[in-house]
């Protein structure tokens, strides 16, 4: 008995009846960002592993674990976990920052796989898909407020119902390293009883304590300091501003002060975006401000703010009523061996002229053809045996109203032409 092959775990192929599913999301993402002026990025499947370590942070997950990384020689490789980083270096490289210094912010936004090395469940595998946005060279709360309605807008229109907008702000170093030396005093007693990843970051970044994922010791740290009691007054101000503008444009939030983000990048505010019905891995999207990113990546002090979206966990949640699912134009049945060669050239012509024609390879019975139309949602069949072709019209008939007529070639086009 041969092998069987199957997808590695924490992968999964995207089957031709999904594919109509992924197919609205990116379309309706692409629509978006073109209101709003985005232009699409496409950046490399790997990168510099110090590009990562750089920017998502040492001591992060996400480094520390998760990362798929190839050395070749004195090179070190990794697949992109997430796409900020390489977006970020694709502007300093490209010195994409020359019209950021005249005033006008670059709007880019990305879609393609990302690659982390976690236990795969619902709605998460190894190798995910982001859809993701960046607006660098915007210092302004508006900013914040202006891609937030995007991420609202883009929801709606995905028709993802029953999901509420998180919304916190991790401050800037003026506010977060006095805060940190609070939190860590806080956790020193509590320490002892937490988790082992819990205790490694109270020592490398107590900030990320607050993203444990343990039931128990996300309940001892209800009663942790915040770090929106501490924010120093620029970074205050910013959050009350952004607040402003989301209850002015009729956005809902919900405040929470433990909304930290997994990546050290992230400055002032954050968000994420939940849904019930994902169970415990809840939420869709998520993303924030990262004004010192840039320059961290060599390029000049260009502020930044942007968001990912998963897009396995988006699909999950699709209004199905919303994603259209392509049939063909018409299905031509020929009727015999003798209409196989004339219902081909017949294809190939219909397709010339824009229409999705389905037409069977080899001789099969009238009956198997007409099922096929129906499992297709064909709207027409168009018959071609013998007869038709002697007499220069095809019988057309339209599936769904059963209404049958003799049409020649050009009856054909005006009807495929007419039809809703």
């Amino acid at each position: 008995m041969s092998e069987r092959y199957q997808a590695l775990r924490g992968t999964h192929d995207i089957l031709p009846g999904e594919i109509p599913r992924w197919e609205f999301l990116e379309s309706t993402a692409r629509s978006v960002f073109a209101r709003h002026r985005f232009r699409e990025v496409r950046t490399p499947l790997f990168e510099a592993t110090r590009l990562f370590v750089r920017s998502v942070g040492e001591s992060s997950d996400i480094v520390r674990k998760e990362m798929y990384t190839l050395e070749r020689g004195e090179d070190s490789m990794t697949l992109r976990p997430e796409g900020t980083a390489p977006i970020v270096r694709a502007f300093v490289e490209h010195a994409l920052y020359r019209d950021v210094a005249r005033g006008y912010p670059e709007r880019y936004f990305y879609m393609g796989p990302m690659f982390r090395h976690e236990r795969p469940q619902k709605g998460r595998q190894r190798q995910f898909h982001q859809i993701g946005a960046e607006v660098l060279g915007a210092p302004d709360a508006q900013c914040d407020v202006e891609t937030l309605e995007l991420v609202e807008l883009l929801l709606d229109e995905l028709g993802i119902p029953d999901r509420e907008l998180v919304l916190g702000s991790v401050g800037d170093p003026t506010c977060r390293g006095p805060y940190q030396e609070r939190l860590r005093a806080w956790l020193a007693p509590h320490l002892p009883g937490m988790c082992d990843d819990c205790r490694r970051r109270a020592e490398e970044n107590p900030l990320r304590v607050l993203d444990c994922k343990v039931e128990r010791d996300r309940a001892l740290l209800a009663a942790a300091p915040t770090l929106l009691e501490g924010l120093c007054e620029p970074c205050a101000e910013h959050f009350a501003t952004v607040r402003r503008g989301l209850d002015a444009a009729g956005v809902r939030y919900r405040i929470d002060a433990r909304v930290v983000r997994g990546l050290d990048y992230y400055r002032r505010t954050v968000f994420e975006v939940l849904s019930a019905r994902l169970g415990s891995q809840n939420a869709i999207l998520g993303g924030g401000r990262y004004d010192g990113l840039v320059a961290d990546l060599g390029g000049p002090a260009v502020p930044g703010f942007g968001f990912a979206m998963g897009m396995e966990r988006a699909v999950l949640l699709l209004d199905e009523s919303r994603v259209l699912r392509p049939r063909p134009d018409a299905i031509l049945v020929p009727l015999g061996a003798a209409g196989l060669a004339p219902a081909h050239a017949l294809a190939a012509r219909l397709r010339r002229a824009g229409w999705s024609i389905v037409v069977t390879l080899v001789e099969r019975p009238l009956a198997a053809q007409m099922k096929r139309a129906d499992r297709e949602g064909a709207r027409f069949a168009v018959f071609v045996g013998q007869a038709e072709i002697e007499r220069g019209a095809f019988g057309v008939k339209d599936l769904a109203s059963g209404v049958q007529e003799a049409l020649d070639e050009r009856g054909l086009l005006a009807r495929l032409g007419g039809a809703t």
